[in-house]
């Protein structure tokens, strides 16, 4: 049986080597362009493509699906089964029609929630205390398919998008090597998705980096850490761009007034920021120009005197 892979980002990986280390005859990868990377903008390989090269396995790298080159150089694979993860297009329905078995997908969430492209950072910024990974067949909207199997994984308030892809990137290649088998042979009664409790998780936008200060400190501690470590969270300190990697849980309502945005102290614990219900403790943050760096680093040149207001 012929399966092509679909996927591009780390969190793919591990899927692809679970089809291989299952015996499956992956006779093709499929993944996004190569992109150009860091402050040299040097053009790089998707982790999928770097891993499918060194395994010997044929890759294609489409600019848009739709185009007939595309799908024609799909086609003479001759795939019985397709497999994607984290591809990062919408697959057109030529191409769902191919393979005998179908079109699967491994997607980071618990559908019908959070279908879209950033389901495991939106989980985390909307403070779920759960989230998983859902096998569906494919079809023609986003992430609307039947579902197959799923996998309930917890959120901790330690947890980060960054551990959360770490922990659903192997929880999907698991429940699909749980899968499979019966798929193949035609075991699995798919589930259709209730419409009703759909929700969307669009790819992050700059404003949902942006910190509004009038926010809860939870609200605020979910998005600093479900932007961590890409693309961060910001607000402005004289008038510049000032990222904020990491806090500490918030521990109740501070006692100290002052606006939202409002600096309030500078320690070596960390930098207290007055919020719309209390106050938040920044640990890890990096001005315009810098590094990333802890409160008590940066404190050794830098302070940031009571009563300045960030955010503007």
């Amino acid at each position: 049986m012929n399966v092509v892979f679909m996927g591009t980002p780390d969190f793919a990986v591990p899927s692809l080597l679970a089809l291989l280390e299952e015996a499956y005859n992956v006779v093709a990868v499929v993944t996004q362009p190569d992109r150009p990377k860091g402050r040299k903008r040097e053009l790089t390989p998707p982790p999928v493509k770097a891993e499918a090269t060194k395994r010997g396995i044929p890759v294609l790298q489409p600019e848009k699906l739709r185009d007939p080159g595309a799908l024609d150089a799909i086609r003479a694979f001759e795939p019985d089964l397709i497999v994607t993860a984290a591809y990062g297009q919408i697959l057109p329905k030529s191409l769902l029609a191919l393979p005998r078995h179908g079109c699967i997908n491994v997607h980071g969430s618990l559908l019908p929630k959070y279908r879209g492209g950033a389901p495991i950072q939106h989980a985390i910024m909307n403070g779920e205390r759960a989230t998983g990974v859902t096998i569906m067949y494919m079809a023609a909207g986003l992430d609307t398919g039947d579902m197959i199997s799923r996998v309930e994984v917890p959120i901790t308030d330690d947890d980060t998008a960054g551990t959360m892809f770490e922990k659903l990137s192997a929880a999907g290649a698991d429940l699909l090597r749980a899968t499979l088998p019966d798929l193949l042979q035609g075991r699995i009664e798919a589930v259709p998705q209730n419409e009703a409790e759909a929700t969307y998780a669009p790819n992050i936008s700059r404003e949902d980096e942006k910190i509004d200060w009038s926010r809860t400190s939870r609200e605020l501690f979910n998005q600093i850490r479900g932007l961590n470590p890409m693309p961060g969270a910001f607000t402005l300190w004289n008038g510049e761009v000032f990222k904020v990697w990491a806090s500490r849980k918030p521990e109740g309502a501070s006692s100290r007034s002052g606006a939202p945005g409002t600096v309030l102290q500078m320690t070596d614990d960390g930098l207290e920021v007055k919020t719309g219900d209390g106050s938040l403790w920044l640990t890890q943050v990096q001005p315009a120009g810098k590094k990333a760096m802890s409160v008590a680093e940066w404190k050794r040149g830098t302070t940031i005197p009571p009563g300045t207001v960030l955010g503007v």
